[in-house]
């Protein structure tokens, strides 16, 4: 059996999950293949396009982003995607002897609209968030791919072309055959199924895997060591790509908690800890220590990370399956959300950490509270290991992936 798998890089965001999802396969004997617009890892599985071809792709992903995609006026500042530009991977795709195409994360005009619908090899799909049964969104609060997009309920946030219609009518006119498809959450595959466009498509959902053998809890002591972070301290860490510059993540709301926290916290020696943002911002409004240790691309520097902390904190406003839950849990790290999007398969409530109330900061604080005066801290730490190890393991998803691709070709 071999299986391509089509996604834009090797590393980043929902790419490390494609990375682990096509390692955790070749380790069960499937012929898998990565092939990306771009490279960062060396990985001889990994097949980037030349470089002659990466620039060329880029240059046509900003152009798309610098005129079609700045027609749309909108407050939704997460990413667009038209997806308008036919490429040369379809007919790479078609002349190779891959028995099933795996598509993930294709946009930035990897793949356009028309291409996905011209490949005639069986697909598997994994979604990495809304974009497939939206219009040009990656993720929206609006209900129109719901409804359908029409003229009479675009949102009073945007002007300009409407952008979105555009490109969810392209998708009907194009994807006239339901594909399988994977989500990594039950969030993300009730969307689909409650969907104006893919409603009726085939959806199973198969949680990210996480090789449990790798990320595994690291002596405290000697992680904080490593940051030189305070050995009595109580520590929070919060991560995410930019740390807290993407509204999604919630670091807003994080803040906001951490003031609470600090009023009525009897802990008042309290530090937090952020990776994934290099510029220190003054927060002083919360008085708390704040240690911004910048983006850990290092494993073995992310897993010190999660080891040091006494809690995880994920304050999405909306999210797929943060792979920051997971690793953390599986480093024996507790983890406090809102119960919102995929995070709810991660946490268990008051086993593995706390599911606080959508958006309320002051349950979000409670939770933290919760985890840090645990009377029962081994027993939540054990249990978060154990919750990772028994529902996120590389060995248990792959067989999953298995068995669907096994479907589609009998």
């Amino acid at each position: 059996m071999k299986i391509i798998h089509l996604t834009y890089a090797d590393s980043g965001g929902a790419n490390n999950a494609v990375h682990r999802i096509h390692h955790a396969l070749r380790n069960k004997n499937v012929d898998s293949q990565m092939w990306v617009n771009s490279s960062n890892l060396e990985d001889a599985t990994v097949m980037p396009v030349s470089k002659m071809d990466n620039l060329f792709n880029n240059f046509r992903c900003h152009l798309i982003k610098n005129t079609i995609v700045k027609t749309l006026k909108t407050e939704n500042k997460i990413i667009h995607s038209p997806s308008i530009l036919p490429s040369k991977w379809v007919k790479r795709i078609e002349e190779s002897n891959a028995d099933i195409i795996h598509l993930h994360w294709v946009q930035n005009e990897m793949l356009s609209i028309k291409d996905i619908s011209i490949i005639s090899k069986p697909i598997v799909w994994t979604l990495h968030d809304m974009w497939a049964f939206c219009g040009a969104e990656h993720y929206t609060n609006d209900s129109r791919w719901r409804k359908g997009y029409s003229y009479n309920n675009r949102p009073n946030y945007e002007k300009g072309f409407d952008l979105n219609l555009w490109t969810w009518q392209r998708k009907i006119k194009f994807w006239k055959k339901p594909l399988t498809i994977i989500t990594p959450s039950r969030w993300l595959s009730n969307c689909v199924k409650e969907s104006k466009l893919m409603h009726n498509w085939p959806v199973t959902t198969i949680h990210n895997p996480i090789d449990v053998y790798y990320w595994k809890p690291m002596n405290k002591k000697n992680a904080r060591k490593y940051f030189n972070f305070s050995q009595d301290a109580s520590l929070i860490l919060f991560g995410a790509m930019g740390g807290g510059n993407d509204p999604r993540k919630g670091f807003d709301l994080l803040l906001q908690s951490l003031k609470k926290l600090k009023n009525t916290s009897k802990n008042k020696n309290i530090e937090l800890v952020v990776f994934g943002q290099k510029k220190k911002k003054s927060h002083s409004h919360i008085e708390l220590p704040i240690h911004f240790i910048g983006h850990l691309s290092n494993y073995k520097h992310l897993q010190a990370a999660y080891s040091a902390a006494d809690v995880m904190v994920v304050p999405s406003r909306q999210d797929n399956f943060p792979s920051t839950a997971v690793e953390a849990q599986a480093c024996g790290t507790p983890v406090v959300s809102f119960n919102v999007g995929g995070l709810s398969d991660i946490i268990e409530h008051k086993k593995t950490g706390y599911l606080a109330k959508q958006f309320d900061i002051n349950d979000f604080a409670n939770g933290i509270n919760w985890v840090l005066d645990n009377q029962k801290v081994k027993q939540l730490y054990n249990n978060s290991r154990k919750r990772a190890v028994e529902n996120f393991s590389a060995n248990k998803i792959s067989d999953s992936y298995i068995n669907i691709y096994k479907k589609l070709l009998t």
